[in-house]
Formats: structure tokens, C-alpha cells, sequence
């Protein structure tokens, strides 16, 4: 995600990348990020007009990790005995930017959170290139360890963990893949992952694909964009088909039997993103070895458009809610 709204492609390829996603280098590697997204506090207290209450919790203090976990107000409801489901939630950014705290998914969590429903723990990982890939994903599944043994009565009293779907945007949906491979899911219990929602993840790969190059100077997320973040963010010396970039070359597949055993997963995409063919890649990749896939492709959008847009954000809401509540818990 780089923010920019939706256009017809132009060239831009006298951009600069850096300006565009408003970072500067620095000499030592890091970057300065010159651009001050809006950010939002969480809401905890239930006298206040919210559907949904919200509070930050550490999970890492050395690393600054934390989670934002998101609870519709009408679970506090005394008279309801039944617990919801729980979304762990992995923001987008390109490894580079945002926070969990950020507006733009913060709203969008709230709405997600009101409309399905469901409870979200919406996690604060670490950020490239201060810290490289695989960091992200370390966080993303040392959360799962933390929510599992959390005492926080949110989560204790009202989340059912047996019930658990791990899900992120962009960048984030890269992240959620990665943590389910890399989890150890007979160590999670109670936590229980039923499946996987990656809403346009984050792909690519050395050789480019039709709609990359149909799409290369797509003003809402142009090739160039990509490839700065992906060399950004991917260990130093590593190409994009290195596996954290490109999940169907090298030993990947051999890493899909969990996903196998009884999960799903719902790939979603638009197909004015650039990264469309990748996705649908991954997701015949993963029916090809055995995973339940459910593709919800459509036209007329752009990369983050169901974050920006709230009309198709409430579209997408629907086929989320209908993934999640026909995927059974055992």
C-alpha cells in the first residue's frame, strides 16, 4: 500500500521512489520516514459512544511490540454466553510503514470488528529495513504464543481461541502466510487456527508477471514502489525469489501440509493491482497441494482500495463474515 488514490496509469517513471513513499535514506541503512500518518488512540472506556472498544497491550517491550485488540461492545452483553471469533491482524505497508496504531487501519479494524463480528488482536510488528525479514514474521508469531497465554479478560472472557483465523493486508498478508508456516501449531494450544484471509498480500518475484507489467506505472501502487519495499525489507543480498517474496519457487511447498489438515483460506484482489497474478499464483499453488481456497477476485479497484474506499471495505466485510462463520469450529 502507498496510499495514492485511483487513476488511469501514467508515466511516472521519472519519480523518485523514495519521495513517493516519503522515506529517505540514511547512511547506516535505516530510513527517515518524513511523512507523519494520522494515528489514532484506542478507546477503552464503555461509557463512550463506540461500537467497538479498543486498548493496547505490550507483548514485547524490548522489541516495542504490542497489540490492539479490538471488542464490539455488545459482547460485554452479560446475556450472551457465546464467544466470537478471533482475527489476528497483521497491518499493511510494504514491511516499511504504519503502525497498528494508524488511522487508516484502525478505522478499518473498528468497521471490520462491527460488521462480521468478530474480535481482533491487531499486532504492532517491527519494521524494515531496521529490521529485516524474517523479523516481521518472528513478531507476528510470537503474538499467537502471546495470546494464548494472555490473562486479558478480553480475550480470556470472549474470544474463542479454538477459533482463531489469522489475516492482513498487503504486507500484512504476506506476514499472516508466513506465520502460519512458521508457527508451531501443536504449541498453541488453545489457540486454534482454522484459517487463513490474505486481502491482497504482498507478493512478487524475479521475472515478471502479465499483470506487473500491464500495471507497471499503476499511480496507486507502481512496480518501482514494490520493488524499493521488497529491497527494503528482504534479507541484504537476497533476491525476490528469495521464499519470504516468492512462495512458489525453492522449498515452499513442501511446507503446506498444515494448511492441508483442515484449514482455508481466502485470497482476495483487485484486478487494477499489479500484484493480481501473483495472488491468484499463490492461491492455485496452495489448491494444488491440497488447501481449501476460496478466491474472491473482482474488478474495478486498485492496490488498498477496500481500505480506502468504505463502500467496497462493507463488500468485502460480507465475504469475510461469510468465510469465517461457514468454516465450523472443532
Amino acid at each position: 500500500m502507498s496510499g495514492a488514490g485511483e487513476g488511469e496509469a501514467e508515466d511516472i517513471s521519472t519519480v523518485d521512489n523514495y519521495q513517493r513513499l516519503q522515506i529517505a535514506p540514511n547512511p547506516d541503512g535505516t530510513i527517515t520516514r518524513l511523512a507523519k500518518f494520522p494515528e489514532s488512540p484506542p478507546t477503552s472506556d464503555p461509557k463512550l459512544p463506540t461500537p467497538v472498544l479498543s486498548k493496547d497491550i505490550p507483548i514485547n517491550e524490548s522489541k516495542n511490540t504490542w497489540v490492539r485488540i479490538y471488542l464490539p461492545r455488545h459482547a460485554l452483553d452479560h446475556s450472551s454466553s457465546s464467544k466470537l471469533p478471533l482475527v489476528v491482524f497483521y497491518h499493511g505497508g510494504g514491511f516499511i510503514l504504519f503502525s497498528a496504531a494508524s488511522t487508516i487501519f484502525h478505522d478499518y479494524c473498528v468497521g471490520f470488528a462491527t460488521d462480521v463480528p468478530v474480535i481482533i488482536a491487531s499486532v504492532e510488528y517491527r519494521l524494515a529495513p531496521e529490521h529485516r525479514l524474517p523479523a516481521a514474521y518472528e513478531d507476528a508469531t510470537e503474538a499467537l504464543h502471546w495470546i494464548k497465554t494472555t490473562p486479558d479478560d478480553w480475550l480470556r472472557d470472549h474470544a474463542d481461541l479454538s477459533n482463531t483465523f489469522l489475516m492482513g493486508i498487503s504486507a500484512g498478508g504476506n506476514i499472516a502466510y508466513h506465520a502460519a508456516l512458521h508457527a508451531d501449531v501443536h504449541r498453541l494450544h488453545p489457540l486454534k487456527i482454522h484459517g487463513l484471509i490474505l486481502q491482497q498480500p504482498f507478493f512478487s518475484g524475479t521475472q515478471r508477471s502479465g499483470s506487473e507489467l500491464r500495471l507497471a506505472n499503476n499511480p496507486a501502487f507502481p512496480l518501482s514502489c514494490s520493488d524499493l519495499m521488497w529491497d527494503l525489507s528482504l534479507p541484504i543480498g537476497a533476491s525476490r525469489d528469495h521464499e519470504y517474496c516468492n512462495p512458489t519457487v525453492g522449498d515452499g511447498c513442501k511446507k503446506l501440509d498444515r494448511m492441508a489438515v483442515g484449514w482455508r483460506v481466502l485470497v482476495t484482489g483487485w484486478d487494477g493491482d499489479p500484484l493480481i497474478d501473483r495472488q491468484i499464483e499463490v492461491a492455485k499453488m496452495l489448491e494444488e497441494n491440497g488447501v481449501h481456497v476460496v478466491c474472491h477476485f473482482t474488478e474495478g479497484g486498485y492496490h488498498g482500495t477496500d481500505i480506502i474506499d468504505a463502500s467496497k471495505a462493507k463488500a468485502l466485510f460480507v465475504v469475510v463474515k461469510n468465510f469465517i462463520f461457514s468454516q465450523p469450529a472443532s
